[in-house]
């Protein structure tokens, strides 16, 4: 596949679809609940901006606040159907409720860096980490279900599909852990190096981490087989598994890098190039949760969505300031959402109209 941004294009998805705002400091993620009615953008200035879904196309309704006392740090949709939780450099767990309150729940000692959260209709978990720790909480956030250790600096949490277990990314590998167990022993998956992000396969066929060294590593979970994805000019700050797990698409080329997780692969198959940008790094991805489509941003600013059946490409925002540093769809399909380095906060409303 093949295809490259250019002064030809059509209107961006942005121009016809979408609404932007721009907010002091840089946008360092963004989330939509799991009801899909709200997006909720984070900063370095320790505001959150949300907007509501009968607001996405006015920005001057979306509402901002502060959440933290310094650099939101980290950003979640709740494990109830609205809300969002964050974590902050002032060493706090907040929750934001639909209705825009916001309450603590955690007070540690360290900065809490990454936050993620598993639910179904019978209920959810939720795991925030801290330092070593990563520490697993009722869907309501007040009870402490477990604190897992870990040997180093957790660099990213992710839960399975099913939410029976909860992996790690550390220095020298990553630690997998089952939710309910009575007895904490995790699985260790070791490989030498700076493991810096995390992701796990729809399926639970295989664990891949990014590293610090600008590549992939991976353990087929049936086995703890060893695979390594490089090949890449810069650092993987991004990746994300297609829908249905066929593909792990990734950050940094400056082309959308697709592995694919099927027929044998990742080993001995070259990745898929889903189109990008000449001499820009992408920076961001994020895959839709119902069809076979990829966006991606890109360090210029600009914002691509890849149709990677029919090998369609589609602007969703031409260049900017500053470089993509969030990207979300919703729950639904029906939103993708943004925020770059400048500030830079938008939504695409992707529903039929």
């Amino acid at each position: 596949m093949s295809g490259t941004m250019n002064d030809t294009m059509p209107p961006s998805l942005l121009e016809r679809r979408g609404a932007q705002r721009q907010l002091e400091g840089q946008i360092t993620g963004c989330a939509i609940a799991r009801d899909s009615q709200q997006v909720a953008f984070a900063t370095g200035e320790g505001d959150v901006m949300v907007a509501s879904r009968a607001d996405w196309g006015r920005s001057d309704a979306w509402d901002v606040q502060t959440v933290h006392d310094g650099a939101v740090l980290s950003i979640a949709p709740d494990a109830a159907p609205t809300g969002f939780l964050t974590g902050g450099d002032d060493n706090s767990l907040r929750r934001i409720a639909a209705d825009g309150s916001v309450s603590e729940l955690a007070k540690g000692r360290r900065w809490i860096e990454h936050i993620t959260t598993w639910a179904n209709d019978k209920g959810g978990v939720i795991a925030f980490a801290s330092g070593k720790q990563v520490e697993l909480r009722d869907a309501q956030g007040r009870d402490t279900l477990k604190v897992l250790e870990h040997p180093s600096t957790v660099s990213g949490i992710v839960f399975d599909a099913k939410g029976k277990r909860i992996a790690a990314s550390h220095y020298n590998g990553a630690s997998m852990w089952f939710v309910q167990a009575k007895v904490d022993t995790p699985r260790q998956l070791e490989w030498k190096g700076s493991h810096i992000g995390i992701a796990i396969h729809p399926a639970g066929e295989a664990l891949v981490t990014s590293m610090q060294e600008s590549e992939l590593h991976g353990w087929r979970l049936s086995d703890g087989h060893n695979m390594r994805m490089s090949g890449y000019p810069s650092k993987v700050q991004s990746m994300a598994f297609t829908r249905n797990g066929k593909w792990l698409v990734t950050s940094g080329a400056d082309t959308i890098v697709m592995w694919p997780f099927f027929g044998g692969g990742p080993m001995g198959k070259p990745p898929m190039e889903a189109g990008g940008i000449p001499g820009v790094m992408c920076t961001r991805v994020a895959c839709h949760p119902v069809h076979d489509i990829v966006a991606a941003g890109f360090a210029d600013g600009a914002v691509l969505m890849v149709d990677t059946n029919a090998q369609r490409l589609l602007p969703v925002s031409m260049a900017g300031e500053g470089a993509v540093t969030a990207l979300a769809f919703s729950p639904d399909g029906c939103a993708l959402a943004f925020g770059t380095e400048d500030g830079r906060a938008a939504v695409i409303d992707l529903s039929a109209k």
